[in-house]
C-alpha cells in the first residue's frame, strides 16, 4: 500500500500505523511509503517506523517535490516491481480513512476475479460514521457528478483517498507515464483505463467497486483547499479532450 506524505512530520500519526501493523489483520500489508521532497523531520519520522517494522514499512525518498499524483504513480511502480504482488494500491497519509478498512477493500478485490480496482466512498448513509466539512462535501459533490459525466461512469467518490487495484499488465501500462493532472489524477487514471479498453465504459463499469466506508474523518491540515475546486474543473475539461473526446 502506497501512502504519499509531503510534510506529515507534525500531523503522522505513527502510533497508528505502528498498532495497525502490529495486529493480525495486517499480516498480509506492506506500506510504502514515498516522501515526496518534504522539507520538515518527514524522511526521518519515516525513518523511525520503518526501523520498527524493518519487513513491514518501506521508505522512497524522492526528490525534489513533484506532487502526490508523482508520487503515487512512483510508488505504485515500486510495488509493481516486486515479487508476488497481486494487490496495490494508495491511502492517505492523514488516516481519515482508518488502516484496519485495508483489508475489507481487499477482501472484494481478492473475492471477485472480475474487479480490477476497490475505492472508498465517503457516502453518509445511517450506521456509518462520515464527519466531513459541510463546503467541501458539496463541491466534491458537485465535482463527482461532472466526473461521472466525462467518464460516462456513476462513480460516486473519485477523489477519496483509498484505492486498491488488481495488479495487471494494464495497469502498468495506465502508469507508465506521468500524470498531466496535479488535482485529479484519479479522474485521469480511470480515463486512462477508458482510452486501453475498446469496450470503454461498459467494460470498465463491471471491474470497479465502489465500497461505501464505515469511518471517514476530514482531518484538519489539507493541502487541498476550496479554491482548488475550480482548477479541478480545468483539469477535468483537460482529461476530456485528452482521453475521451469522440
Amino acid at each position: 500500500m502506497v501512502v504519499p506524505c509531503y510534510n506529515e512530520a507534525a500531523r503522522l500519526h505513527t502510533a497508528s500505523f505502528a498498532a495497525f501493523l502490529d495486529s493480525s489483520i495486517s499480516k498480509d500489508v506492506q506500506l510504502l511509503f514515498v516522501n515526496d521532497g518534504s522539507r520538515d523531520a518527514t524522511l526521518s519520522v519515516l525513518q523511525a517506523l520503518r526501523s520498527r517494522f524493518p519487513t513491514r514499512v518501506r521508505v522512497l525518498d524522492k526528490q525534489p517535490n513533484a506532487g502526490k499524483a508523482e508520487a503515487v504513480r512512483y510508488g505504485m511502480l515500486h510495488a509493481l516491481a516486486g515479487d508476488g504482488c497481486q494487490i496495490t494500491g494508495f491511502w492517505d497519509a492523514d488516516l481519515a480513512t482508518p488502516l484496519e478498512q485495508i483489508p475489507d477493500l481487499a477482501a472484494i478485490l481478492l473475492g471477485d476475479p472480475g474487479l480490477m480496482m476497490v475505492f472508498g466512498a465517503r457516502v453518509r448513509l445511517l450506521g456509518r460514521e462520515i464527519y466531513r466539512q459541510r463546503l467541501r462535501h458539496y463541491l466534491g459533490r458537485i465535482f463527482a457528478t461532472a466526473a461521472s459525466r466525462v467518464l460516462r461512469l456513476q462513480i460516486y467518490d473519485t477523489q477519496c483517498g483509498a484505492k486498491l487495484f488488481r495488479v495487471t499488465p494494464a495497469l502498468a501500462t495506465v502508469l507508465q507515464k506521468p500524470f498531466e493532472s496535479r488535482w485529479i489524477f484519479d479522474v485521469e487514471l480511470l480515463a486512462r483505463f477508458l482510452a486501453l479498453q475498446r469496450e470503454g465504459e461498459a467494460a470498465l463499469r463491471t471491474q470497479i467497486y465502489e465500497f461505501p466506508l464505515p469511518r471517514w474523518t476530514d482531518v484538519a491540515g489539507s493541502k487541498v483547499q476550496p479554491l482548488d475546486f475550480f482548477h479541478a474543473f480545468g483539469e477535468l475539461f483537460h482529461i476530456y479532450r485528452r482521453y475521451l473526446e469522440r
